[in-house]
């Protein structure tokens, strides 16, 4: 079993979550409780860095559908980026492109929340 781990840091006043292994079933639980203990801290500028991410499963997708909302009811947005084209295409397959932005690197993502504000 390949393992998943979070690691959690902020960038210029950002939040940012960096998914290291594999997301599925079994993982999944460990960023709910990452994206739900930032939204109870009114942390609602969250950026998820793909970058060490190596396979993600439709529970890991679901999690971010689930929090979404909650995010966005407090003013915040969830930026996705540095996914590999494998993660990507996942994402894509699903539609998400169209409901989250992602984008190749955080200074991307910052600037689009600089210019959202």
């Amino acid at each position: 079993m390949k393992s998943f781990r979070i690691e959690r840091r902020t960038n210029t006043g950002y939040e940012v979550i960096d998914l290291h292994g594999e997301l599925d079933a079994h993982t999944a639980s460990q960023l709910e409780e990452t994206l739900q203990q930032l939204i109870n801290n009114k942390k609602a500028n969250i950026i998820v860095n793909f970058q060490k991410l190596d396979y993600i499963a439709s529970a890991g997708l679901g999690v971010f559908m689930a929090y979404i909302e909650d995010v966005r009811s407090i003013g915040g947005d969830i930026k996705l980026t540095n996914m590999n084209s494998k993660v990507y295409n996942v994402f894509d397959l699903l539609g998400f492109p169209t409901l989250y932005d992602i984008l190749d690197d955080e200074e991307k993502a910052i600037k689009k929340f600089l210019k959202e504000k």
